[in-house]
Parts: C-alpha cells; sequence; structure tokens
C-alpha cells in the first residue's frame, strides 16, 4: 500500500521509499524515512495535494510524491 492510498485520520508507518536519485532524496530530506510516523491530516477536494503531519510539523505532498511512499499500519 502506498502513502496516496490512506485515509484521512489514519496514522501509518513509512516501510520503503521508491524513486530515483533526486527524487528519493528529496523526499528523505522533508523527513520521510523508513519507519517514520506519517498521519493523514486533509486532502485537496480533488484529491492533489495531501497534506500529512510528520515529526510534528504539516507538510504538503502531490499524489505522484505519495505514490513512492510504501506504508503500512504496523510498526
Amino acid at each position: 500500500m502506498t502513502l496516496k492510498d490512506v485515509k484521512i485520520g489514519e496514522k501509518v508507518y513509512v516501510v520503503k521509499l521508491y524513486g530515483e536519485g533526486a527524487i528519493k532524496r528529496r523526499i528523505m530530506d522533508m523527513g520521510i524515512t523508513k519507519g517514520t510516523e506519517l498521519k493523514i491530516r486533509k486532502v485537496a477536494p480533488l484529491g492533489d495535494p495531501i497534506e500529512i503531519r510528520v515529526r510534528g510539523y504539516e507538510l504538503t505532498l502531490r499524489k505522484d510524491d505519495a505514490e513512492k511512499i510504501e506504508v503500512t499500519y504496523e510498526h
């Protein structure tokens, strides 16, 4: 399951990051690394972008980036 599939209000944990080079590095620079807890806060009316809570701050991600983050409900 990817971050894009998670519903509003649910908490998930990062399992793996997909993507290559600069894309993967940018996601990691935002604080999204393996084992990090993410909570979906809001989704825009048309579904893009997605607002998440990560490491104590709010972050907005595009659906394309959210697809590159594999998550699970269990830590």
